[in-house]
């Protein structure tokens, strides 16, 4: 898999960065914890610019959490929350995890929105309340972006700072990678077989 992710990195560079990164934000198929190590990596062996490599991951990163902004303020609560019922077997979210995300954000208030991005998962739910309860959009995407270039700066730092010893670490992570993907995916698969609709109304 790492072999798979460098070798795209490589070939389309900062672009696929940034969309791979989106799509982590929106339906996560690899995490950013696997992908910015190896584009900080490949900064390292001379490809890419450590610095562009940080601003094309925080770009894909804040594209996708506006996406989600833009979809719960556009639908609101209870319209999101009927999607969520109607559709949320194939995107594994349901009306009460809705509920829940609202509640730890209430909690927390906007400056959730920077901290969630340091937990998988997290970081794309933490965009639907801020759209949801009228988080300015300008103030959304400081944070968001906040948020995410600290923690994309750290994980591309780490694989930068591996430079050449990162082979040696690829030993372990590439099936430590794969495993993750795997989780992940039969994870969606048990979400999707268990589904089940919230019986609270909006």
């Amino acid at each position: 898999m790492t072999e798979w992710i460098t070798g795209i990195v490589e070939k389309l560079g900062y672009w696929a960065i940034a969309l791979l990164m989106l799509l982590e934000n929106v339906f996560p198929p690899i995490p950013s914890e696997v992908i910015m190590p190896l584009a900080g990596y490949t900064a390292a062996d001379g490809g890419l610019n450590l610095a562009l490599v940080i601003l094309s991951g925080t770009l894909g990163t804040v594209e996708g959490a506006a996406f989600w902004w833009w979809l719960a303020g556009k639908y609101g609560e209870r319209r999101l929350k009927a999607l969520a019922d109607r559709h949320g077997r194939w995107l594994t979210l349901s009306a009460d995890e809705i509920d829940r995300i609202d509640d730890w954000f209430d909690r927390h208030g906007s400056w959730a929105i920077p901290l969630a991005h340091v937990v998988p998962g997290l970081r794309t739910l933490i965009s639907i309340p801020a759209g949801m309860f009228g988080t300015r959009f300008a103030r959304f995407i400081v944070l968001t972006t906040s948020g995410s270039a600290v923690w994309n700066s750290l994980l591309a730092g780490a694989g930068y700072l591996l430079g050449k010893q990162f082979s040696a670490v690829d030993r372990y992570l590439g099936p430590a990678g794969l495993g993750i993907m795997g989780a992940v995916l039969l994870y969606y698969i048990y979400r999707v077989i268990t589904f089940r609709p919230s019986t609270k109304n909006a």
